[in-house]
């Protein structure tokens, strides 16, 4: 995996393509006809939406999604992804901008939205009538990004979020949200644990690996989080644990050149047997079978 592409890098890939002026904070839209037909694959310090009219395959963490017909996708700085056109024709839109642009932490829709969650999926299929509504808010995107508006950047996040919301009316209906104390618990524990992916150098590796590593950095007894984390999931936090290393170890495996021994200290295990007899046990499969089924 390569390092983390900034904005800088994004438009030194695009020398046609300039970027945004200071006044924007550091938002940007454009057609789709832009964009290579393969982007490699990494992790992005931007945020990036994306209305794929085209055919092509998305690779992000473990998984590959076939986008066989026009689709609205979300891109956040957490999760590496590459793309990878199988039909000639690529076009449509696309936006891009960083942290400073929108406060995730003060913006509900953008904090609840694909553009900011991770685990869940980025792609939305849309059909004609839904296409049309939201290539007209790229439209207005356009135009506003050239435009004397004084506070056209205020304009520009409210189409932001006017496409967010376009995508959670496409999402199925959820229950409603628990509002306990188990449940909050619940939340800062997956944030944390988030937080800790993906490995993107080597010369880091996992510092929170057990429940009591997780507990100690929330200020919390082990075994109040653990409850708190099974009564909302279904899960112990060990379990949570387990499925997120695997779930990084196979897009490690899948997507860079690092070795099996490189990988397991990444994830922070002690010695590569260790590392395969976990993986084994949880999936199955030894690391080397999931490289030799790529080859």
């Amino acid at each position: 995996m390569q390092k983390t592409e900034t904005i800088a890098d994004f438009y030194s890939r695009y020398p046609t393509f300039s970027g945004p002026a200071k006044a924007l904070g550091n938002f940007n839209v454009n057609y789709r006809e832009f964009c290579q037909k393969q982007a490699p694959y990494n992790r992005r310090d931007y945020y990036k939406i994306s209305l794929i009219i085209g055919r092509g395959n998305l690779h992000f963490a473990d998984k590959t999604i076939v986008i066989d017909r026009n689709a609205l996708v979300f891109f956040n700085p957490k999760v590496p992804y590459s793309w990878e056109a199988t039909s000639e024709v690529q076009s449509g839109y696309f936006c891009l901008f960083t942290e400073d642009f929108i406060d995730v932490r003060k913006n509900a829709t953008i904090r609840e939205s694909p553009l900011t969650q991770t685990g869940v999926n980025p792609v939305f299929f849309v059909n004609k009538k839904q296409e049309a509504g939201i290539s007209g808010i790229f439209k207005k995107m356009l135009e506003e990004r050239d435009s004397s508006y004084v506070h056209k950047c205020d304009l520009l996040r409210n189409y932001v979020n006017l496409i967010v919301h376009e995508a959670l009316k496409l999402q199925p209906g959820e229950p409603a949200n628990h509002t306990s104390a188990s449940a909050r618990i619940t939340t800062l524990f997956i944030e944390l644990l988030e937080r800790q992916f993906p490995v993107d150098s080597l010369a880091h590796s996992l510092k929170l690996r057990t429940a009591n590593d997780y507990a100690e950095q929330l200020s919390i007894h082990p075994n109040h989080l653990n409850r708190a984390v099974k009564e909302i999931t279904g899960k112990t936090i060990t379990e949570h644990i387990s499925e997120r290393v695997v779930k990084e170890a196979r897009a490690l495996l899948l997507h860079t050149d690092w070795s099996v021994a490189e990988i397991a200290y990444s994830l922070g295990f002690e010695n590569p047997p260790y590392f395969n007899n976990f993986f084994k046990k949880q999936t199955d499969l030894t690391p080397n079978s999931i490289r030799k089924a790529i080859v």
